[in-house]
């Protein structure tokens, strides 16, 4: 089976670098194929340019797609299951992170408002992991959970994924306090994904 973890944060002393290392190496064990796209590594450009805007904006789809987003492309068409792995900053994903979003979700490939527009193949499993400051309670509390799994799964992942969900790990600020609950959850994880992606 063939995984992509979309990782985005610019640090590995952060505590979601630790948690993409042991979710790599929990990976491994079932000897399945991983690639990482690390955008903060890859200096991903996030802001689209004037002629991929207007490749969006007008549906253009006779403009050319930059080979940097073709890469991805590819990526998302070997991939089984992608893993989105990112922290929570300011109730939502890093901006390099909806600039992957905003730049390889490309109309003709990921969307179109005809149906022979969409070329992007329907993925099995698509997970969301990210790693928050403020406790889970706080985060269900004030709504901001909701609100970022209803941009992730519903917009974001959408119909292109079979089988979606999100896992916050909050209270990282309390890391040692959180961090084996964190570590069983991703466990639980990897067997949903092998139950969902290999029938």
């Amino acid at each position: 089976m063939n995984i992509l973890i979309v990782y985005s944060h610019p640090s590995k002393e952060s505590y979601t670098f630790q948690i993409l290392e042991q979710l790599k190496a929990l990976l491994a064990i079932q000897k399945w194929n991983i690639k990482v796209s690390d955008l903060y590594a890859m200096n991903f450009q996030s802001n689209m340019t004037e002629m991929e805007y207007e490749r969006e904006g007008f549906a253009n789809i006779e403009l050319p797609i930059p080979n940097d987003i073709i890469a991805e492309h590819k990526k998302i068409e070997d991939a089984d299951c992608i893993i989105f792995l990112y922290p929570v900053w300011w109730s939502d994903c890093p901006a390099i992170l909806k600039g992957w979003f905003d730049r390889v979700y490309s109309v003709g490939y990921a969307y179109g408002h005809k149906s022979h527009f969409q070329k992007m193949k329907t993925i099995k499993y698509g997970i969301a992991i990210c790693t928050a400051g403020h406790p889970s309670e706080f985060l269900q509390e004030t709504g901001i959970s909701q609100s970022m799994e209803n941009i992730m799964l519903n917009d974001r992942l959408g119909k292109r994924f079979e089988h979606k969900e999100m896992l916050i790990l909050g209270g990282t600020l309390e890391i040692e306090r959180v961090r084996e609950e964190h570590i069983n959850r991703i466990k639980k994880l990897v067997v949903r994904i092998k139950s969902t992606c290999i029938q």
